[in-house]
């Protein structure tokens, strides 16, 4: 036997240890040259690993191990050849004998037909699309992201049947009377590294947070009067997050203490503004930027973030994507959070913190009229950034998001 063994690749300066999240190919396998058969869980994405020979796959890593750069995967038998039937260890535990001399196996007979690539996954999830309904068009019949696309743009009004869950899901037992039943699971890789990263960001920091409240009254007004022709335009609508993000990146220029940073025993300041956007993801948040927030429009910025958004939730964001940032937007409104003191994304110094837009009686002049208010937060690194530098960079995004036609003059 001729064995090349499957070590974990270098994937970024960063990145030390992965997670093996989950095998992609069946153990005993037949696989080619640059099929794909696990995936790593680092602490910024999700990465297939490609076979670096064809032959026979062989586990020797398991689902949830924890591997350092360099420690051994898997190995390949290149004494088998890749045009053996493939014969994957079965469950019952029957043992596995390909031929070698065989005749080629058909895409339809590969491990790989119908199982759908993790961007794929994602979607037919989220779009309620079983994979058994989707043809793929990728290598040997695997279901690639586009074939996802299609299946879920073109799903019937009626709710197809539910997807079959995975083996390891449980369904959620009854609540009982007095129970005392505990559930112990491993955290994910990544609720690993965030928990490290909140932690570190509380106790290497000095972190305060200032608040105030902005009256959307006029940014509501602008989007209503100039929707229609911004979405026939650029193909998208105009939300709030670009008019947030020019308001602060205006404010940031002109404060250059918000967007720097602590590197040893210096302070470095930017001269460009790459907002770091917070993201909701089932596997947990992410903050990728969006660079030259500066020197983008509107358009530019809802463009980009949808296409973050789309990523993040697909599992398909680059450790590019992923790297950097100046400053940070985190939008806990759009699940209803009232007021929060969100966490400094370090290196950075700061964290504007947006929430939900309630209609409350505010005093304007000598009445009381009803108004759609929000409450903002800046949490900020209170070594780099004083208490007067904080409040005075609040109420100077505040002044904009109330005056927009100041923001689009440049005023």
């Amino acid at each position: 036997m001729s064995f090349v063994e499957m070590r974990v690749p270098t994937i970024g300066e960063s990145i030390n240890e992965v997670t093996l999240s989950r095998w992609l190919k069946e153990d005993g396998a037949i696989v080619r040259l640059d099929d794909p058969i696990c995936e790593f869980e680092s602490d910024k994405a999700t990465l297939e690993f490609p076979s670096e020979a064809a032959g026979k796959l062989v586990y020797v890593a398991k689902e949830g191990d924890d591997l350092k750069i360099g420690d051994l995967v898997a190995r390949i038998d290149t004494s088998v050849s890749a045009a053996a039937p493939i014969a994957p260890a079965a469950a019952s535990g029957q043992s596995e004998k390909p031929a070698e001399t065989a005749a080629p196996t058909p895409a339809s007979g590969s491990y790989a037909a119908g199982h759908p690539s993790p961007a794929a996954a994602k979607i037919l999830k989220e779009s309620g699309v079983p994979a058994s309904q989707v043809e793929g068009t990728g290598r040997d019949g695997r279901i690639t992201k586009e074939d996802a696309q299609k299946a879920a743009e073109s799903k019937p009004v009626a709710p197809p049947p539910a997807p079959e869950p995975k083996a390891a899901a449980k369904p959620a037992a009854p609540a009982t009377a007095f129970s005392r039943e505990e559930e112990r699971k491993k955290m994910s890789r990544m609720r690993r590294t965030i928990a490290k990263r909140l932690v570190s960001a509380k106790n290497e920091t000095a972190m305060l947070t200032t608040f105030n409240e902005v009256d959307l009254t006029e940014v509501m007004a602008l989007r209503e009067k100039y929707q229609e022709r911004f979405t026939a335009k650029y193909g998208i609508k105009l939300g709030f997050m670009s008019i947030f993000a020019k308001a602060c990146s205006r404010v940031l220029l002109d404060m250059p203490d918000v967007n720097a940073r602590i590197e040893g025993e210096d302070i470095v300041y930017h001269q460009f503004v790459d907002i770091a956007f917070a993201i909701s993801t089932p596997n947990g948040l992410v903050v990728p930027p969006i660079r030259n927030v500066e020197s983008l429009g509107f358009a530019d910025i809802e463009l980009q973030l949808k296409d973050l958004s789309s990523k993040a939730r697909n599992g398909t964001l680059t450790l590019e994507e992923m790297t950097g940032g100046t400053f940070t937007i985190t939008n806990g409104g759009v699940f209803g959070s009232l007021l929060s003191t969100p966490i400094i994304n370090e290196p950075q110094s700061a964290i504007l913190g947006m929430h939900a837009i309630k209609n409350r009686p505010i005093a304007v002049g000598d009445k009381v009229e009803i108004r759609p208010m929000m409450y903002l937060a800046l949490s900020y690194d209170h070594r780099v950034i004083d208490g007067s530098t904080s409040v005075t960079f609040l109420v100077k995004v505040k002044d904009l998001l109330e005056d927009p036609v100041a923001l689009l003059l440049d005023l």
